[in-house]
């Protein structure tokens, strides 16, 4: 970006952005270089306007949600990152159906269960313990024991590309196993679900379950990406790393965790470097082993050092 871009980007986005910001601040691998601008999003209108405006100057973008399924390469990454804020964390219950919730794409998973827990709301439970926002949850589809965020969204809110507001219902949405089928540059910015009823003490019970099943299986209390592989057909990517000898593995400050093997946690001090070296060695073993080509489901993003 040139000095006239960072001005006038400072200018549309009311002085939300910061330049150079360090991206091991907003990623759950705390790693990562820094990003040339970050801007923090608080309003549909103005993110339209910061959108066109970066679309017209050929500034690339991403949106980083809480940085929970992203890997920053130490070198940074170039472009503008987004990360929603404000209006982009309400939640808003349709009075006339109880069961239909309307959330910011912005908003934590963790406080969207609070809300759900309080007004009765069931059908997300399964969500408990993952540290995204819930338009990257949908964005990718995200999934636990044998559940789908997807299955549950009734319609979105967006910002296209070119700046432009559009709502588009179930029918207009192609969910996939850890994928939602968007045109590119397409921010999701408000998701309505459609769930059900049950009591406070039902879906508090249940969302304890999940949390307990998953303390038990995935080393949450490391910093990681959650799972780093898509499960490929009919197996399971952490079975496959496992089976190559990888459990426990080191390079440098990160390491394939011991409790579940599709997991790579920062045990401190971890550079991108770290983690990319066990992510290809991971992939390496598993095909030299199994022939299996292992798909990352985890995204990364910027440049090497």
């Amino acid at each position: 970006m040139n000095k006239w871009q960072k001005t006038e980007l400072l200018r549309i986005s009311g002085q939300r952005v910061e330049f150079d910001s360090p991206m091991s601040r907003h990623t759950t691998f705390r790693v990562g270089g820094n990003a040339e601008a970050l801007y923090e999003a608080g309003d549909s209108e103005t993110l339209c306007r910061v959108m066109s405006f970066l679309v017209k100057e050929g500034i690339p973008y991403i949106v980083a949600g809480r940085g929970s399924n992203l890997l920053v390469r130490d070198g940074g990454i170039g472009g503008t990152v987004i990360l929603l804020s404000g209006a982009f964390t309400r939640i808003s219950c349709n009075k006339s159906d109880v069961s239909e919730i309307s959330v910011g794409a912005g908003l934590p998973i963790a406080d969207l269960l609070i809300r759900c827990r309080a007004e009765g709301i069931t059908g997300l439970e399964f969500l408990a313990g993952i540290p995204g926002t819930v338009g990257g949850a949908v964005a990718m589809n995200a999934g636990a024991f044998g559940n789908e965020i997807g299955a549950k969204v009734h319609k979105l809110k967006l910002v296209t590309q070119t700046g432009g507001l559009e709502e588009r219902d179930r029918s207009r949405l192609r969910f996939s196993y850890r994928s939602l089928d968007l045109e590119k540059g397409v921010v999701i910015t408000q998701v309505t679900f459609q769930l059900d009823r049950d009591t406070q003490e039902r879906v508090a019970e249940k969302i304890a379950n999940y949390l307990k099943r998953r303390r038990e299986t995935q080393p949450l209390e490391y910093p990681s990406a959650g799972s780093v592989f898509k499960n490929p057909v009919n197996d399971y990517a952490g079975r496959l790393i496992e089976e190559a000898g990888l459990k426990g593995k080191t390079i440098g400050g990160a390491m394939i965790s011991n409790k579940h093997a599709n997991f790579i946690i920062n045990k401190g001090g971890a550079t991108a470097t770290d983690i990319l070296a066990l992510i290809n060695l991971a992939r390496e073993e598993v095909r030299r082993r199994a022939g299996v080509q292992l798909e990352l489901e985890i995204r990364i993003v910027g440049d090497l050092v």
